[in-house]
């Protein structure tokens, strides 16, 4: 995770007990869940994905997409709503997406999408919240 300041600030203590164990795994320990787990996977409803921390809107429904990676999948994020880290953890290089009001976890962005952005947001189920339109 970053060590930027952000809008929204708290201490661990307060994202443990606000969050719950799992939520605070992935979204503040930059954990992963098992693929194919998780509830947003294989969701297409109408509506937006926000922070499962701060609820700060991050994707719209329209760049969501079926990428069989096992987790939800969206093409772009709502502008600004994304922080991109470098992470050179577990002897990969990739880019780990950060919500930009709070800091949390979401997952990592990939070069390797099928629209027209060629961007793939791997995203944890657990890092976000959906809101139907």
């Amino acid at each position: 995770m970053s060590n930027k300041t952000y809008p929204i600030q708290k201490t661990e203590a307060e994202w443990r007990k606000e969050l719950g164990e799992e939520k605070y795994r992935i979204l503040r320990e930059a954990g992963t869940e098992r693929p194919h787990t998780g509830k947003y996977n294989i969701h297409f409803e109408d509506g937006t994905y926000k922070c499962g921390a701060c609820h700060t809107p991050l994707f719209k429904s329209e760049s969501k997409f079926e990428s069989s990676c096992g987790w939800p999948s969206f093409d772009e994020a709502i502008d600004g709503a994304v922080e991109y880290v470098r992470d050179t953890s577990l002897g990969m290089i990739r880019t780990e997406i950060l919500c930009a009001n709070c800091g949390s976890h979401l997952g990592h962005v990939f070069n390797d999408g099928p629209t027209e952005t060629g961007q793939r947001f791997c995203v944890n189920s657990l890092s976000v919240d959906f809101e139907e339109e």
